[in-house]
């Protein structure tokens, strides 16, 4: 068939992203998954962070995605199955993308245990302005003198957050940082994709390396009998992260990476809120400071897109 005619005003992905035009509605809707992967992902990073305190760090990253890999199976079958044979232009993007997932749970997880959870979601924040620094650097998509402003300005905030050179600085502060980084590089090459890749698949390679990895390093790190109790956080762990990887890349293929980036921001408020019911914490001044810079470059960015799409 045909590929559907396009107005020439009407600003289309690149060819070695995706070939099918934007539609009505497409940044809404990612944005909308966006946002339900950034509370789920979070509600996900509080379980284990409680979980954690009392069995090691990698026998719940290997018992939880055991979790998410029966789940993701699961909610495949009802689509018609699971499709783990990938073609050969998609097993570079499968390979960068199983990188950057391996190697930001690794330094999330860990920088989770040391830090608070508001603040490590803080430097987050600055994630969508790194991909959509790399979109433009990598994939073509337009990003003018405003959005660099924004960039800049987000990273004013993190810095803001890191505070270098100050007592709040340390290595767990770098290891965030390069946790962000590795998300920003997983989320790119999930748009490398072609659209006989299913969501479900990444998403069960994706929690399939992961537990490997868990399982891996626990047997350095040696396991502990959990509770029932344990096993139900566990359970509900696993749960919230088989949603938010779903919505993440499902989020990450529809829309503008541009325009449905800066709503990770969503996760800010969740952590915040989380810290304080659960863990009794509380940013202090300067991470508000900072994260009033990231947020708001984030939202700014939403709005020109919004004028943008208006134009066009």
């Amino acid at each position: 068939m045909a590929p559907p005619l396009v107005s020439p005003l009407r600003r289309v992905r690149p060819a070695s992203i995706r070939p099918e035009p934007l539609k009505p509605g497409d940044n809404l809707r990612g944005a909308a998954l966006m946002s339900a992967s950034m509370v789920a992902f979070t509600c996900n990073d509080a379980v284990v962070k409680f979980v954690s305190q009392d069995l090691p760090l990698y026998q719940v990253i290997a018992l939880r995605g055991a979790v998410v890999m029966a789940l993701i199976a699961l909610l495949a079958q009802r689509q018609g199955g699971l499709r783990l044979r990938i073609d050969r232009a998609a097993r570079r993007p499968m390979s960068l993308r199983l990188l950057g997932e391996l190697g930001s749970t690794l330094l999330f997880l860990n920088a989770l245990q040391h830090m608070a959870i508001g603040d490590l979601t803080a430097i987050m924040q600055a994630l969508p302005l790194a991909v959509m620094l790399g979109a433009a650097l990598f994939f073509g998509e337009s990003l003018g003198w405003r959005r660099l402003t924004a960039v800049l300005v987000g990273m004013a905030g993190v810095l803001l957050i890191l505070r270098p050179g100050s007592g709040a600085f340390g290595i767990w502060s770098l290891v965030a940082l390069g946790a962000m980084l590795l998300v920003a590089l997983r989320d790119l090459s999930t748009r490398s994709f072609g659209a006989q890749v299913g969501s479900a698949t990444i998403a069960f390679y994706a929690a399939a390396a992961v537990t490997v990895m868990g399982l891996v390093l626990s047997l350095f790190q040696g396991w502990e009998t959990p509770s029932l109790r344990q096993l139900a956080l566990l359970g509900l762990s696993g749960l919230f992260l088989s949603v938010g990887y779903v919505t993440a890349v499902s989020a990450m293929r529809i829309g503008e990476i541009s325009a449905v980036a800066p709503f990770r921001y969503t996760s800010l408020l969740a952590a915040i809120i989380l810290g304080l019911l659960v863990f009794g914490e509380w940013p202090d001044a300067w991470t508000w400071a900072g994260s009033a810079l990231v947020v708001g470059a984030g939202i700014y960015t939403i709005w020109r897109e919004s004028r943008l799409g208006r134009r066009a």
